[in-house]
């Protein structure tokens, strides 16, 4: 794995742990933005977007356009990879707690 795949990965499970452990399961672009940049991953909203819809894709999440502003919600199986008991290539597997 590159550098630059480990940090995007990292970023994805930022989002994913974000979802599930500070914001209820849901939050709008601007507050993933905040989050991951409280994690140390400095983003543009456009690259906070991208990973919104990658992990969309993926079934870890749902995303809905309100007016400009996209807003997440994590699935059982975004739940569950946030947590590590299951794992998807392209998002890094959480250590143990």
């Amino acid at each position: 794995m590159s550098f630059k795949e480990m940090i995007t990965s990292d970023k994805r499970l930022v989002i994913l742990r974000s979802l599930r452990e500070m914001t209820g399961y849901k939050a709008n672009d601007s507050i993933l933005d905040s989050c991951l940049e409280t994690f140390g991953h400095s983003v543009s909203r456009d690259e906070v977007r991208t990973h919104m819809r990658w992990l969309e894709e993926q079934g870890l999440i749902t995303v809905e356009k309100v007016g400009e502003t996209l807003v997440a919600k994590l699935t059982g199986r975004g739940g569950d990879v946030a947590t590590g008991k299951s794992m998807v290539d392209g998002v890094k597997k959480p250590r143990p707690e």
